[in-house]
Parts: C-alpha cells; structure tokens; sequence
C-alpha cells in the first residue's frame, strides 16, 4: 500500500526509525546533538510547532480503512508519535459507528469507499454517537463530488493518500486543535467551484430563475436539510429512484453540477427559504 500513500519515512537524525526509549530519555542524559535533533524533531514539520502546549493526554484516534495492510501501516507509523495513539481499527463504516460508540476516539481517520457503508455516509452517525470526535477522509479520490458530501456530512479534514506519513501526523495533530485540512490540490478545486459558482450566479441576474414544480421543491429543501437520497425517501414515500430523478431535474432546469450549487444557488436567488 506504500504506492497510495506517500514515502513512508520516520522521523530521526541518521533516518533511522526512532525508538521510544530514545525519544524519552532525560534531559540530563542527552548531549547537545542528541537535544538539537530532539528539538527539531518537536517544531519541525512532523512535530507540534512552537508555541502549541504539549497534550496532558495523548490524541487517541481511530482508523477505519477496508484494507488490512492499510490499517496496520498507518498504526506503525502513528506509534512513533508520542502525542498520537491508535485506540482502534475498523473494516468499514458500520463498523466504525460501533467503535466510535465505544471507543470515543479524539480523530476518525477514514477511507470514503468502503463495502457495507461508506466513509461519508458513516460520517453523520460518528457524529451523533460520538459528538465530540473530528472526521478526517483519508482517501485516495479526488473527485469534488466526495470532497463536498464529505464536508457536509461533517468531516473537517479531506486528504489524499499520496501525502506523506509526516503529513498525516501534522494534520491529525491541527484537527485536533480545531482546524481544518484540505489536501492542496483538493483546496484548490473548491476555490475553482465556488469561484465558477459565483461567475455562474453573475452571468444569470439578469435571466429569470427557472420554475420548479412543487415536488422538485420539495425535494431540493429536504436537500438543502442535508438528507441523502434514501432519507428523502422515506420522508416523501417515493422510490429513491424517483429523487434521484428529481435530483437530475433540479439540476437540468437550473444548469449546475452538484447538490450543494443547488442549494446555494436556491436560497440566492429566492427560490427557497431555509427556515
């Protein structure tokens, strides 16, 4: 699996994995070699940085990938971070809701496709069993599609696997203390959609919105709610064939790519209230 995630490297003066003994060792035992690589190895890139405080108690985080081999190297890797512990392991996203119920892990690092459930559909119910718990996509799609559901189910980070070991450390580490990450070439198709959005929004002020039936509108408002195509379903007593048809519709009539421009573009322009 080392081909879809990056170059696996561990963080160390000669390159060499670094042991949990020697990165411990008192302060009064280490020469100035030992504590120059100790300090780099705190602020640098795979480190905490300056001026963030040192954690009373480790990020426990829970892995949930469909690949085995997968799992268990993000588990080698994150055992060198001292600040970082794996506090479980899922097959999938059903399983993962389990654990996040039992485990109530500080980070969710999690694949999108899955068998069984899915990544982003997981997302909704990690969040309801375990409220507290910050969803980062580890995945190797790049499709806006997934980054979007992704972000509206909950997650607050979105990456690629071909990012580094070290990386995947510093992002867990930010996550943690509230921000959010977006794999650079992820980022920068968001800036593009939302700049294509509003060019898009510019170009129509002056065309009238187009008409929506009374279903379709009601279908892009339990949309707008952030209910999936099943849940519109069973609210609706339709097949969820038929919303993914009304879906396409709604799509067609206002000329745009995604659920989410639907929405925005709706409430922009008055053709529905979010109340």
């Amino acid at each position: 699996m080392a081909d879809s995630f990056g170059p696996v490297h561990y963080r160390g003066g000669s390159g060499a994995p670094m042991s949990g003994t020697g990165a411990a060792r008192d302060a009064d035992g280490r020469d100035s070699r030992d504590a120059e690589s100790h300090d780099r190895d705190a602020d640098g890139p795979g480190g905490r940085g300056e001026g963030v405080p040192a954690r009373s108690e480790p990020i426990r985080v829970l892995v949930v990938d469909d690949h085995a081999l997968f799992r268990r190297g993000l588990e080698i890797v994150l055992a060198h971070e001292e600040d970082i512990e794996v506090v479980g392991e899922a097959g999938d996203g059903a399983e993962a809701v389990d654990k996040a119920a039992d485990l109530l892990p500080d980070i969710v690092l999690m694949d999108v496709r899955m068998p069984r459930r899915g990544g982003i559909e997981a997302c909704t119910s990690i969040k309801e069993v375990a409220p507290s718990a910050k969803i980062i996509m580890l995945t190797i799609s790049d499709e806006e599609a997934d980054l979007y559901e992704a972000i509206k189910a909950g997650a607050t980070g979105y990456l690629l696997k071909e990012i580094s070991t070290d990386e995947v450390a510093t992002a867990i580490r930010a996550v943690a203390d509230g921000q959010s990450q977006i794999s650079p070439s992820m980022a920068s198709k968001l800036l593009t959609e939302f700049k294509s959005m509003i060019q898009r929004t510019d170009e129509r002020r002056l065309v009238p919105a187009p008409r929506l039936t009374d279903r379709e509108l009601e279908v892009l408002k339990l949309v707008a709610t952030g209910m999936n195509n099943r849940d519109i379903a069973k609210e609706l007593f339709i097949s969820e064939n038929t919303v993914k048809n009304h879906v396409r519709n709604i799509l067609e009539k206002l000329q745009l790519h995604s659920r989410m421009e639907a929405v925005v573009y709706a409430m922009r322009e008055k053709i529905l209230e979010i109340r």
